[in-house]
C-alpha cells in the first residue's frame, strides 16, 4: 500500500473516532482521567465518567475510574461535589461525601459559601438520591437576578454558566415555573450570532458554556435551540474531541466531557 494510500486510511479512522473512543483514549493506568501530557485528577476524572455515562458507557466499563474516585480526597467542597455527583452516576454515592455535603449547610440555606457551590450541592445530593434542603432550594430561587440569571457568588454578576446549572439544580430538585422560564429568558439573550452560547455577553462562543445551556433547555423540558447543536457538531475534530471555540482549542478533556452530555441531550444529574 503506497504513502497516499495509507494517509486515506489514517485519515478515515480518524473522521469515524467518536468523542466516547476519543474520552477513553485519555485514561490513564491509575484509572484517573487526564489532559494530554497532563496527570489524572479526581475533578477531570468526575467530569469523564459524567460525560461518558450521559453518552451510555456501561459502569463495568468504568470500574478503574470508580476506584480512581473513591479513592480520592477532595480538597474543596465543590471537588467533593463533583466526585459525589459522579459516583453516584457510577451507582456508588459514599455516605461519608453526602454527609461532608450535608455538613455545609448553612442557617440561610446555602450550602457553602457561594451560589454555585449551592447548585452544586442540590445536583449532587440529588444525584446521591438524596432530598434537596427546601431551605437551599429557597436560597437559591432568591439568589435570582432581575435579569432573570444566577451568579456564581451572592455578591457577584450573572453568567450562562451558573444559570443554566441552576435550572438544572431546581428542575432535578422538582422547581418549575416562573423563575426556570426567566432563566431559560436569560440564556437566550447569550445565544451568539454563531449559534453558541457566551459565558457573558460579548465574550463570544464556546463549547462549554453552549453545553450547559443545551442541558438546561433539556432539563426544563423544551427542545435545545437548533443552532445550538449545530454549533456543537462544527466544533467537533476529526479525532472525537471538541474546540473549546472556533479561536481557542484548549482542555479538551474537559470540554468534551462537558459536550458529550449535552450531545446526549442528558442534563445533571447523570443517573
Amino acid at each position: 500500500m503506497g504513502v497516499t494510500a495509507l494517509a486515506a486510511v489514517a485519515a478515515a479512522v480518524a473522521v469515524a473516532a467518536t468523542p466516547v473512543q476519543y474520552l477513553e483514549s485519555r485514561q490513564l493506568a491509575s484509572g484517573g482521567f487526564a489532559e494530554p501530557g497532563r496527570q489524572a485528577t479526581p475533578g477531570l476524572t468526575a467530569w469523564t465518567v459524567l460525560g461518558l455515562r450521559a453518552a451510555g458507557v456501561p459502569r463495568e466499563r468504568l470500574e478503574d475510574a470508580r476506584r480512581f474516585l473513591a479513592e480520592s480526597e477532595p480538597e474543596t467542597l465543590t471537588d467533593a461535589e463533583l466526585v459525589l455527583l459522579a459516583l453516584s452516576a457510577l451507582g456508588d454515592p459514599p455516605p461519608a461525601l453526602v454527609a461532608r455535603v450535608r455538613g455545609e449547610l448553612r442557617a440561610s440555606g446555602a450550602i457553602g459559601p457561594t451560589v454555585n457551590s449551592t447548585i452544586w450541592g442540590v445536583l449532587a445530593l440529588r444525584g446521591a438520591g438524596e432530598q434537596a434542603p427546601a431551605t437551599s432550594l429557597r436560597w437559591l430561587l432568591r439568589q435570582q437576578r432581575a435579569s432573570g440569571g444566577w451568579p456564581w457568588h451572592p455578591r457577584g454578576a450573572p453568567d450562562s454558566n451558573d444559570t443554566a446549572a441552576t435550572i438544572q439544580a431546581l428542575r432535578a430538585a422538582g422547581i418549575r415555573g416562573r423563575a426556570i422560564a426567566r432563566g431559560l429568558a436569560y440564556l437566550r439573550r447569550h445565544q451568539a450570532r454563531d449559534g453558541g452560547f457566551e459565558l457573558a455577553r460579548g465574550r463570544g462562543s464556546d463549547v462549554q458554556s453552549t453545553a450547559w445551556a443545551v442541558q438546561a433547555f433539556v432539563a426544563a423540558g423544551e427542545r435545545p435551540p437548533p443552532a445550538a447543536m449545530r454549533y456543537l457538531a462544527r466544533m467537533r475534530r476529526p479525532d472525537g474531541s471538541y474546540r473549546y471555540s472556533q479561536r481557542y482549542d484548549a482542555t479538551p478533556v474537559w470540554v468534551t466531557a462537558q459536550a458529550l452530555a449535552a450531545v446526549s441531550r442528558r442534563p445533571l444529574p447523570i443517573r
